[in-house]
């Protein structure tokens, strides 16, 4: 974990976590058709200062500089992932798995039963990234139906459905 660390998320954060979303987005442009993404919106200050005050977002640092987050918000016993980037010129290095392994203490101590999310099943630093610190692709959405609004809502803004999948990695 050498040059980087990891702490709660404070309020000043929000306005830099635009930028690292922004910037992690260029990766998209690996993939010709989610090329797209690249030059997509990214979540606004004002919700991620909203997002931040719930208690659960996370900050990377690598000396004062934020170089990644995970932006979450809780869901009755669920905590729900809406974000996790790393700015390009830090990846590599453990900090979007050290986020989400903090996210899922912090989750866990906090008492929720799971952490949720949605993502592309298809590209690699999505949903097998997510398989590999133990989330599982929903397959019974009936049971989950804020997961599958979440997917609806992510079709109707124009995500390929057909690539995309609610996550789940439970608490035990």
């Amino acid at each position: 974990m050498s040059g980087w660390s990891l702490r709660l998320a404070r309020p000043e954060d929000a306005e830099h976590f635009p930028a690292v979303e922004k910037a992690a987005a260029r990766l998209f442009e690996t993939i010709p058709e989610l090329a797209y993404l690249a030059s997509g919106d990214v979540i606004a200050v004002e919700r991620h200062s909203r997002l931040i005050r719930k208690g659960h977002c996370l900050t990377a640092l690598h000396g004062d500089q934020c170089v990644g987050f995970i932006a979450t918000e809780p869901f009755r016993r669920e905590l729900h992932i809406w974000e996790i980037s790393v700015d390009p010129d830090f990846q590599k290095r453990g900090i979007g798995a050290g986020l989400l392994r903090a996210c899922i203490i912090d989750a866990r101590n906090s008492g929720f039963q799971a952490l949720t999310l949605t993502t592309f099943r298809d590209v690699l630093w999505n949903a097998p990234f997510y398989a590999r610190i133990g989330f599982e692709e929903v397959t019974a959405l009936d049971a989950h139906p804020r997961l599958a609004a979440e997917l609806a809502l992510e079709a109707d803004n124009g995500l390929p459905a057909d690539r995309r999948c609610a996550m789940i990695c439970f608490l035990d």
